[in-house]
This record gives C-alpha cells, sequence and structure tokens, in this order.
C-alpha cells in the first residue's frame, strides 16, 4: 500500500512538504492515543531478535536514524512502527531555521537524497518538554551538535549545554561532527579538536551518578589515516562506540546528469548510492580496533539484506533514515522477519 498509493501521493510534494504532512498524521495518531493502529499493522517482536549493546536490552537492532525527529516529536508512534530504538536531533542549544529553502532533493532513480538542512530545530529546551511527555519506553538517543553561530574554538560549549539538558531524558548520546550542512563544523573531526571535544564531555558524564553511552558519528568521507585516528580516539577517550556513517559530500555513483546535480548545489548525499561506502568504513573500523567498541551502521539501508550486510561487517546495531522513507514503516518488520531466518 506505501509503494503504490502512499508514496506516489506524497513523493508529488515537495521533501519537507511531505514531511510535514507524514508527521502531522503521526502526532494525529498520538494526540488521538491510536498508536495502538500502527504497532497492530507493523510491529514485529520476538525474543530471538533482542541485543544487549551498550547495557542496554534493544528489542529488536533496527533503529530510526537521526534526522527525521528532530525535535522528539513522534517518538510514540515511531516506537510503535517497531523500531528497536530511536535517535532524535539533530539537537542545538538554540532554535535555528536552518539553512534557506530548498534544501532537500529527491533523487529518485537512485534511492536517493541530498538535503542541506543545517541542523534546523526548536532548540533542546523545547525538545527536552517533547521527551518529559512522551508515553513509550522506546530506547531513544539523542544526536546533539553546535549552533551554526557559534564559533569551532567555543563548540564544546554548545555540546556540554545540550548535554546536560538532555542527560536525565535520553538514555544514550550521539557527538554529531561529521554533518556537511554546518560551515566548517567537519573540522571538529580533526584528531586534536576531537579528542579535545569527547573527552570534555567523558568528563561531565562520569561526574554524574550514572554515566551514559557516549557515541561519535563520523563521516564517510575519512580517509583510512583518519579513520585510525577515530579508532585512536574512541579507546582512548573511552566512549561507547561509533555511528557510521553520516551523509556523504560525494557524488558517485548518480546516474543523474552531472549539470543538473550541480544544480542542486551543495549538501550531503543519503540512500543507495552510500551502502556501499558506509560498509566499508564499518569493517575497516570493526577489523582495525579488532572489535574493541560497538558500531551502529546506517547508510543505504533499505532491505534486509542491506542491514543483514552491515550486522556481517561488524555493526552491532543498524538505522534507517532514508530507506524508511522510500520503502515505508514496513522496513522494520521486513528486516526483522528476515534476521530471524
Amino acid at each position: 500500500m506505501y509503494r503504490y498509493i502512499i508514496r506516489p501521493l506524497l513523493f508529488f510534494k515537495q521533501p519537507e512538504q511531505a514531511h510535514a504532512i507524514t508527521f502531522g498524521l503521526l502526532k494525529a495518531l498520538q494526540k488521538l492515543n491510536l498508536t495502538f493502529l500502527l504497532k497492530w499493522i507493523y510491529g514485529f517482536e520476538d525474543i530471538r531478535l533482542h541485543r544487549r549493546v551498550f547495557g542496554f536490552d534493544f528489542p529488536n537492532p533496527v533503529g530510526l536514524a537521526a534526522g527525521l525527529d528532530k525535535d522528539a516529536e513522534v517518538i510514540d508512534a515511531l516506537a510503535s512502527v517497531g523500531f528497536g530504538f530511536v535517535e532524535i536531533g539533530t539537537v542545538t542549544p538554540k532554535a535555528q531555521p536552518g539553512n534557506p529553502k530548498p534544501r532537500a532533493f529527491r533523487l529518485t532513480n537512485d534511492s536517493a537524497l541530498i538535503n542541506r538542512m543545517g541542523f534546523n530545530n526548536q532548540g533542546v529546551d523545547v525538545c527536552v518538554e517533547q521527551l518529559k511527555n512522551r508515553k513509550s519506553n522506546v530506547i531513544v538517543g539523542g544526536n546533539i551538535g553546535k549552533n551554526k553561530v557559534t564559533p569551532n574554538e567555543d563548540a564544546i560549549l554548545d555540546y556540554q549545554y545540550a548535554f546536560e539538558q538532555m542527560f536525565e531524558h535520553v538514555d544514550y548520546f550521539v557527538v554529531n561532527v561529521s554533518s556537511p550542512n554546518t560551515p566548517n563544523l567537519r573540522d571538529l573531526q580533526e584528531k586534536e579538536p576531537l579528542k579535545q571535544l569527547l573527552n570534555q564531555l567523558q568528563n561531565l558524564n562520569n561526574s554524574k551518578p550514572q554515566s551514559k553511552p557516549i557515541l561519535l558519528k563520523i563521516a564517510p568521507d575519512l580517509t583510512d589515516t583518519q579513520l585510525d585516528d577515530i579508532i585512536e580516539i574512541v579507546i582512548d577517550t573511552q566512549i561507547a562506540g561509533v555511528v557510521a556513517t553520516n551523509t556523504t559530500i560525494a557524488r558517485e555513483p548518480l546516474s543523474y546528469d552531472k549539470a543538473y546535480i550541480e544544480s542542486l548545489g551543495a549538501g550531503g548525499l543519503s540512500g543507495k548510492p552510500l551502502t556501499k561506502r558506509s560498509t566499508e568504513v564499518i569493517r575497516y573500523l570493526h577489523q582495525k580496533s579488532n572489535g574493541k567498541f560497538p558500531i551502529i551502521g546506517v547508510g543505504g539501508i533499505f532491505t534486509a539484506e542491506d542491514a543483514i550486510e552491515k550486522l556481517e561487517a561488524g555493526a552491532s546495531l543498524v538505522q534507517v533514515y532514508t530507506g524508511f522513507i522510500y520503502q515505508g514503516p514496513a522496513i522494520v518488520k521486513q528486516i526483522n522477519k528476515k534476521l530471524l531466518r
């Protein structure tokens, strides 16, 4: 039904309009306490799918990646779809509108998206209020970033503020320094600034009565040498793991005319063109580190086979985003059913 009726109708609209329509429906289902309908249609549970990672018992290994529910508005509805965990954000200390529109583009021939949203969100305080109101007990990750106007030398203050405000309301954190859509943000992936940032957050984390897992989300565009640095930093700072990967600034392989792609402008590419590279990064991190830390695998997961490939490459859990938009909510059940086989 989604593929042949709902998706064509949504794809008549611009991506952000389609997102608003979908979220309007999900919020209505939550308000009317009708999310059980989603669970009845899409839910799928089996004890054999449980995964123990980061000290949590995940009901299944398929999560929703950050970027869809930026402000924690529809966590209960997403939990009813069957996700084993939901990652919200990216959340910044202050609300910001993001980059000028249009800033999201579908490449349907390649089952891909290009976006340069720019961390558009309502700010951490609004997000916390949404988190307080949720009813489901789904595992929630908080993806945190810096405001666009904050210079890199002060970035740690933004991450610390978001961390402190959200600490009581999420189960784990993801430090996002890999989005290509905030100017100079990826400079924070360099070895020394990244180590300093993660050490500061870990010190803050360890000062709590009970610390929470901190993960690092990395770009797929890193070289092997940079990935070696990431492994060293993760082990040295003793953070919990890595989310691999964010969107890519690369534009290969795409079937569209080069001039058309260039006309769309800057932004991160996600979807099927990212499948191979994200799996390569997962496998490299897992093998080079001898499996010393868990990895959440994300990037181009459209089928159960895509998810299995990432799990076999070394991921402990997987996340979907673009695949969820193209394949619909049934993707979660389809992956989990195939995993049992």
